[in-house]
């Protein structure tokens, strides 16, 4: 399914057995340790049962004398004759358990915890690759918090489950089949009794889990809606204080966090519920057990019950082991709770890994060694998936080494035009072609290689100057890291900085300033050296002296290159071999600059814009202006 049809919560509900899929898909390679921890949480509970055992043996055979020491497995010659061997013989079998179930629960812990966490990560690298590959369309349509939400809190979410819950759950089954057992070889009657809870304590878990799964769908949106809405507005924190909006954003954030709290406080109170059923029902269990075996073996068996009454190491026995089953059925809750959490971000998981990318490299796409440079967009048409145009029938030809500039309104298309060069989107018809090749027909990681982008809104790591520069060709030295930043005019500006080349530039380069972090960016580009370069809006955001500097280093990118340039501002382009004049998606005029000038259209009046004669504009030129003006005000509107 296309990237753009549907989001990852949504196509999470369609997810089968999404639990299983997680350990079959992710923890095979590591699913020795899961069986290390699963034997060893056994282990622990079978030994957390021998104390007692012993104990019951003890009051009936040394406190008691009332019958014959023996012990389940352990042979009649290791047991002493004599009542204080037999007693010093029971309190190191207690010890020697007690002193085994601490390593093996070490060891429980120990391989749990690994395999919860290599299956967080694998998990966690495995579907930030997959998302790196979905289409541009994808991250139009989603937040920003809401992705953050499923590789960061999702994927925690599961390793809590699988280290914590996991083990949890395994013991507390060991923990009943083997109370089970041993209080049916005890007395299989009053066994009857103290476990009569367990398919009633079942059937609650049962319809717990019903209720609890919508409840963890829900919070798992509302952690995603109140990421995406903290993450927009520490990214422009510098817009809230110049617009002193501080407590309108608090409102908003109080908003978010509140429906998160809201939906939250709807799953905690069915655990309020559930818990201290549980704990009820325990006790019901635990009472019952005391009641019957007490009466029966002071009188009479109670109705319905016959045979031998219980000694008085058996009630010990029962009534240890009933009261050991208090809390492991108590924290049940906890398991169930962390099961449908982790199996809510599964879900949503496994939704977003069934997106299938639409643009990806056709089998038969081959590898361009290097190009020459001749682009040819012949009949292009784009349109969005809900169907409405951007682009129809684009129609021109770059030849090597030419530069195309590109201009027009804002929204006319411009950007989209070179967009599709990078199949950073497809074309929804015609044909884009690179020496004579179809762009769908050379593989995508090939193609982009061989395309040099610059952009008005520069992206910077939060690294060093050296690391962005050369991000994309990291096997680069430090002497051709200096050639390109000389080439990009930022050289100098680097170079007294605190710590030249070494200085961090914070997130998303905020350390410094806009022109200098476009010639960075250009740097960037530069070393890559690539064949086709396409620059949008390059210098817009500056001032005229910054776009003085940043103008001479583009110079030198484009020579000997085939380069698209979009801009608003026209002196950008005034030297471009050929302009297009793009509108509503079309191209209506093309030339060079003064061929442009003679035909007095579109790209005439955009010119005396910018020359401030406003009074010699054409009124249909003004008309148009206004209405896309009415326009993109009202799709701002739409979008609130």
């Amino acid at each position: 399914m296309s990237a753009d049809e549907v989001d990852p919560e949504e196509l999470g509900e369609s997810v089968e057995r999404p639990m299983l899929r997680l350990f079959t898909e992710y923890g095979g390679d590591h699913l020795h340790w899961f069986v290390i921890g699963l034997v060893t949480s056994m282990g622990t509970r079978f030994l957390s049962l021998v104390p007692p055992i012993v104990l019951g043996v003890a009051v009936d055979s040394v406190f008691h004398g009332s019958r014959a020491y023996s012990l389940l497995f352990v042979p009649e010659s290791w047991i002493p004759t004599t009542q204080m061997g037999q007693f010093w013989f029971s309190a190191e079998i207690m010890g020697v358990a007690m002193v085994l179930a601490a390593v093996f629960n070490f060891a429980r812990a120990s391989s749990l915890n690994l395999f919860s966490h290599r299956v967080k990560h694998e998990v966690r690298t495995s579907t930030y690759q997959w998302m790196q590959r979905l289409d541009m369309t994808f991250f139009d349509d989603h937040k920003t918090g809401e992705l953050m939400s499923i590789l960061n809190n999702d994927a925690n979410r599961l390793e809590l489950f699988l280290d914590n819950m996991m083990g949890s759950a395994i013991q507390l089954l060991v923990l009943i089949i083997g109370i089970g057992a041993i209080l049916f070889d005890i007395n299989a009657q009053l066994a009857l009794v103290t476990l009569s809870i367990i398919p009633v304590a079942a059937l609650f878990t049962w319809w717990f889990m019903k209720r609890i799964e919508a409840f963890y769908a829900d919070v798992r949106s509302s952690v995603g809606d109140l990421n995406t809405r903290l993450e927009n507005n520490l990214a422009g924190i510098e817009v809230i204080k110049t617009a002193g909006t501080e407590s309108f954003e608090d409102e908003r954030v109080r908003k978010s966090s509140y429906e998160y709290f809201k939906r939250d406080w709807q799953a905690l109170r069915m655990n309020f519920v559930y818990r201290p059923g549980m704990q009820l029902l325990t006790s019901i269990a635990f009472a019952a057990t005391f009641v019957v075996g007490g009466l029966w073996f002071l009188a009479d068996p109670p109705l319905g019950i016959s045979g031998s009454a219980p000694t008085v190491g058996d009630l010990v026995t029962f009534l240890i082991l009933t009261q050991r089953m208090v809390e492991p059925l108590t924290q049940m809750s906890e398991v169930v709770d962390r099961y449908e959490d982790a199996k809510a971000s599964t879900k949503r998981i496994f939704g977003l890994l069934s997106i299938t990318p639409a643009i990806t490299s056709r089998p038969d796409a081959v590898e361009l060694d290097s190009i020459r440079g001749r682009v040819e967009y012949d009949h292009v048409n784009f349109a969005y998936e809900d169907g409405e145009e951007v682009l129809s029938d684009v129609t021109f030809t770059a030849e090597p080494g030419e530069t195309v500039g590109l201009v027009g309104p804002t929204g006319a298309g411009k950007s989209t035009i070179c967009k599709l060069l990078p199949r950073l989107y497809d074309v929804t018809g015609g044909e884009i072609r690179v020496d004579g090749h179809d762009v769908r027909d050379i593989t995508v990681e090939c193609l982009r290689e061989h395309i040099g982008y610059v952009g008005q809104d520069t992206f910077l790591f939060d690294g060093t100057v050296e690391e962005n520069i050369a991000y994309g060709a990291f096997d680069a030295t430090r002497d051709e890291i200096e050639a390109a930043a000389k080439a990009a005019e930022a050289h100098e500006f680097v170079t007294n900085l605190p710590d030249g080349y070494d200085t961090r530039v914070g997130e998303r380069g905020v350390k410094l300033s806009g022109g200098q972090r476009q010639r960075v960016s250009i740097a960037r580009t530069i070393l890559a050296d690539p064949e086709l370069l396409v620059l949008d809006e390059a210098t817009s955001a500056v001032d005229t002296e910054t776009e003085m500097l940043i103008q001479r280093s583009l110079d030198r990118l484009t020579e000997d290159r085939t380069t698209f340039i979009i801009a608003h501002r026209l002196s950008t382009v005034k030297g471009a071999d050929v302009i297009l004049s793009v509108e509503d998606g079309e191209i209506v005029e093309r030339g060079t600059h003064e061929q442009l000038l003679d035909g007095d259209g579109l790209y005439a009046d955009l010119w005396r814009v910018q020359a401030g004669e406003i009074d010699a504009l054409s009124e249909e030129f003004v008309m148009e202006a206004s209405r896309r003006a009415s326009a993109s005000q009202l799709g701002h509107e739409s979008n609130q």
